[in-house]
């Protein structure tokens, strides 16, 4: 199995209440279900309040490398990909476990 770990943190200046950011936490909220790939799928808002901690998370399992880069590929992510690109950056972490 493979983890995909993803840390978004917003721009400067962008709340989570941007009707655009709520547009992009529903777009990868929606894709469990939609992906036949993700084996398991966890999102939500960060309830830390440390200057070092990102914003959201997304916690998922792919069976293999192959079905997550199907699961990259797919165009339903790459839609939320495309909406998170306009306010946040982004870091991942792939490994087996």
């Amino acid at each position: 199995m493979i983890r995909h770990l993803v840390l978004f943190k917003l721009n400067e200046g962008v709340r989570r209440d941007d009707p655009t950011v709520v547009e992009g936490v529903e777009a990868f909220r929606a894709l469990e279900g939609k992906i036949p790939e993700i084996r398991f799928w966890e999102c939500a808002w960060n309830i830390s309040d440390r200057p070092i901690a990102y914003d959201f998370a997304i916690n998922s399992a792919f069976d293999d490398a192959e079905a997550l880069r199907r699961y990259v590929e797919h165009p339903d992510h790459q839609a939320g990909v495309g909406l998170w690109r306009e306010f946040a950056t982004w870091v991942i972490a792939d490994y087996e476990f």
